[in-house]
């Protein structure tokens, strides 16, 4: 049975599965359809087209599947669909897709802080963190286990990679390969997600490989192509061939890597280090 708020609004041809729970002041859509188990806290807005899995908490004010911000958007159907096991924190806003029959995709487990924003037509992998304030504009792609930190902001179009992470207030306008560590304004790639592959289960010899893989792509002086197929013939884990796979694909072109002279080329602009100190060795 499903614990519903007697202020909430329920449209027509809603679907609800089992054991949800809808608070005071949400706005359910019509059409749109909820698996089981949900929690929606108070003045939740859940948009026509939206589809929720099972197991998700979405937080106070938080809007799902509203009319996107684009101009181009011609008000004709379009949705929002929403994995499993997602928890979206307070006031945090998902848009639906843009042109008629698109979608706006988030995978499962996915955490989402407070004020976070997807914009229409992005699609988000599994395990994705955003914290506060990250915000995604139209049509970019986020892998899984990827973390953007607070005020992170990703140009439309822009991919970032699996377990990469983006610094605090960081800005891309260009990819951010898989696995990197990135930050700036612009972003630049400052070296590689130790941290958030070991916690994945990434083993050490995997480890190293994306470390290779790191140097020559952005240490070895290669250009990109020439950088790749260095990496094809010396790197053969999973995790090397989707780093190539991932750059290949590449439409808009990857961040660049930081130098020494990073702080001079964006003076005024770059929010990295004033200096730069070459950093250790990290263990495997």
């Amino acid at each position: 049975m499903n614990n519903i708020h007697p202020s909430a609004v329920i449209g027509k041809r809603v679907q609800l599965g089992e054991e949800n729970s809808v608070g005071p002041g949400c706005v359910i859509e019509d059409g749109a359809v909820l698996g089981s188990r949900n929690r929606l806290w108070m003045n939740v807005y859940v948009g026509p087209g939206t589809t929720l899995g099972d197991e998700n908490q979405i937080h106070m004010g938080a809007v799902i599947g509203h009319a996107p911000q684009d101009l181009a958007f011609t008000d004709e159907p379009s949705f929002t669909k929403i994995g499993h096991r997602n928890t979206i924190r307070e006031y945090v806003t998902i848009h639906r897709g843009t042109k008629p029959g698109s979608t706006t995709v988030l995978g499962d487990d996915n955490f989402l802080m407070a004020n976070a924003h997807v914009a229409h037509n992005c699609r988000l992998g599994s395990k994705v963190v955003f914290a506060n304030l990250a915000t995604l504009a139209g049509h970019c792609v986020v892998e899984d286990g990827a973390f953007l930190s607070g005020f992170v902001v990703l140009h439309q179009f822009v991919r970032v990679g699996r377990l990469a992470m983006l610094s605090g207030l960081s800005a891309a306008n260009k990819d951010v390969p898989p696995y990197m560590l990135c930050g700036g304004r612009p972003a630049v790639v400052q070296g590689i997600n130790v941290v958030g592959l070991r916690r994945a289960g990434v083993s050490a010899p995997v480890r190293q490989e994306v470390k290779q893989a790191y140097k020559l792509l952005y240490r070895s002086g290669l250009n990109v192509p020439n950088a790749l197929e260095a990496i094809e013939g010396a790197c053969q884990s999973d995790e090397a061939k989707h780093l190539v796979a991932f750059v290949r694909a590449s439409e808009r072109g990857i961040c660049a890597g930081i130098s020494q002279d990073a702080e001079d080329a964006e003076a005024g602009e770059s929010i990295l280090p004033r200096k730069l100190h070459p950093q250790p060795e990290e263990a495997r």
